[in-house]
């Protein structure tokens, strides 16, 4: 199987967790898309009854257009279970998002969910987090100066461009600097430290917070209980 074949896999996978009457955190990304088009066939099929809570604004539309129902974090007062896809899983369950610039409005809906699942293939597991570029959220003002902070501790950043050169925007119109850093020793101490920057809106590593991992594998989906 290739990589969509593994994503469509866990996609798959992952609704079968979705519950009548369930509201659900759905996340941002290639794998996402796939678990919200299943779940949109659900819906539609089974006249499931679920809420949509989405981390970004290209979610929500797909899922408003396969007629799944759609709130803000700031409409429900609960999120049963978050599905949401990751950049990279290490062997303790820790994990670094945003590859598709939407951390910040995951990590909101992630702390608010009682449960967080996270569905990826195969190749991004590892053992240690870091090869996967940390993203950052940076409010634009004063950004260059957060860049020079950055850069002096070695933590080799990059504003991340377009393809044409202008930066890449956050659905909060901030900018995204990733840090290469190739490996992360201690990602709580990072975490802490990155957070109590000025100017850096929220940092993408995703701490302590995952429940279930769907893993799409050639052999067919592995689900991994991280946490109870």
């Amino acid at each position: 199987m290739d990589q969509n074949e593994l994503k469509k896999l866990v996609g798959n996978e992952a609704v079968k967790f979705i519950e009548d009457g369930m509201t659900v955190g759905l996340g941002t990304g290639s794998t996402v898309k796939f678990m919200v088009d299943a779940l949109g066939k659900r819906v539609k099929e089974e006249n499931l009854n679920i809420v949509g809570v989405p981390t970004s604004d290209r979610t929500a539309k797909q899922a408003r257009d396969l007629g799944i129902t759609v709130k803000s974090v700031d409409e429900v007062d609960h999120i049963d279970l978050t599905i949401d896809g990751a950049d990279e899983i290490s062997s303790d369950f820790q994990g670094i998002k945003g590859g598709g610039a939407a951390h910040l409005f995951e990590k909101i809906v992630a702390t608010n969910s009682s449960k967080n699942m996270w569905i990826v293939d195969e190749s991004k597991m590892v053992d240690k987090l870091g090869a996967f570029p940390l993203p950052l959220e940076v409010i634009p003002y004063g950004s260059k100066q957060v860049f020079k902070k950055l850069e002096a501790k070695g933590f080799n950043p990059e504003f991340r461009m377009d393809e044409n050169g202008n930066h890449v925007l956050t659905d909060s119109k901030n900018y995204v600097i990733d840090l290469h850093l190739h490996e992360i020793d201690d990602p709580h101490a990072l975490a802490d430290y990155l957070i109590k920057q000025v100017g850096i809106v929220e940092q993408g590593l995703f701490l302590d917070m995952v429940n279930t991992v769907i893993v799409g594998r050639q052999d067919g989906p592995e689900v991994l209980q991280a946490r109870p």
